[in-house]
């Protein structure tokens, strides 16, 4: 008798630890889903991130490259200005003159 008590009890222990662990397997596959999630989530906010941030850096080359250009422009109409100031000198005519030239 003690003997069927005894394995009665070795099988309750067992399908104890077989519930368990298959509740436990559960859990993990669980845990893995929800961590597939978020790592998703994240790649696809950082993708988003990545994109704005070129956009932004596109837009801001364009302006730096309009500045640049106004910035040549206003420096060649001052040098052509200079360039008379100084032939008008030379020359003893005026600005007006000497740009002509």
């Amino acid at each position: 008798m003690r003997k069927i008590i005894l394995a009665a009890a070795v099988a309750g222990a067992a399908l104890s630890l077989a519930a368990c662990s298959e509740s436990t397997e559960d859990a993990a596959g669980e845990a893995v889903d929800n961590a597939m999630a978020d790592s998703e989530a994240n790649l696809e906010a950082a993708g988003e991130a990545v994109d704005g941030a070129a956009t932004d850096a596109g837009a801001a080359i364009n302006e730096a490259g309009s500045d640049i250009g106004a910035a040549a422009d206003s420096a060649g109409d001052e040098a052509a200005e200079t360039g008379a100031e100084i032939e008008a000198d030379a020359q003893d005519e005026s600005v007006g003159e000497a740009a002509v030239d």
